[in-house]
């Protein structure tokens, strides 16, 4: 993925800018963990370059709006919410579905974003910016119809579960790794997260709460 991204980040149009910001991303979510500052920026500066070239760019707004939602995720929920990162962060993600209604990737971000706001804010502090678990659901739902078979979609979303409330939400988190476990990866970051979802779906059997722990901290 870093060589891709420094292949791609030699183009002069915004397909190759958002495709450097996505290989970029995805060596971060091969790892799992939170990216550095110089990745993140890296990141944000190719897809900010990107819709320099094609403001509507839908590729460009979707990795910009992973790397923003990057950005909050470390910080306090206060912090996040004055940084403005997760409403910037949904109206691209609003953007990329507007413009490409049956974008999976747009769906399956808006899903994740929904159950993440939810989580720190709780359902009457997401109410404030529009957020809530039927809204997530209804984006997961989308997404599904649109890309059944995207590992991705599946474990961000049953990983977004999980964090929120593993004994509320296990049993859904763990019928949706049972679907990872039944598909096949088709390139390294599908064989990362199928991994990454058979050890938490073992971890939310034993012992719930630690799986929620872990759930909040993977990528």
């Amino acid at each position: 993925y870093v060589r891709a991204a420094s292949m791609a980040e030699a183009g002069a149009n915004a397909n190759d800018l958002a495709f450097a910001a996505r290989a970029v991303l995805a060596d971060v979510m091969v790892i799992g963990r939170q990216p550095t500052s110089a990745q993140l920026d890296r990141a944000e500066a190719l897809s900010r370059a990107a819709l320099e070239k094609s403001p509507d760019h839908v590729e460009g707004q979707l990795q910009l709006a992973i790397v923003l939602s990057l950005r909050a995720r470390p910080m306090k929920t206060g912090e996040a919410m004055r940084s403005g990162y997760g409403e910037e962060a949904r109206d691209l993600a609003r953007n990329v579905v507007r413009i490409d209604p049956e974008n999976p990737w747009g769906h399956g971000f808006l899903a994740v974003w929904n159950v993440e706001v939810v989580r720190r804010g709780g359902s009457f502090g997401a109410g404030f910016i529009g957020a809530s678990l039927k809204s997530g659901a209804s984006h997961f739902a989308a997404a599904r119809k649109a890309a059944p078979d995207d590992i991705a979609i599946i474990w961000q979303y049953a990983r977004a579960l999980v964090a929120l409330d593993a004994r509320k939400y296990g049993k859904e988190g763990a019928a949706l790794f049972d679907q990872i476990a039944r598909l096949e990866a088709r390139d390294p970051l599908e064989k990362a997260l199928k991994t990454r979802a058979a050890v938490l779906a073992d971890t939310l059997k034993a012992d719930p709460a630690r799986a929620e722990a872990m759930a909040a901290d993977w990528l």
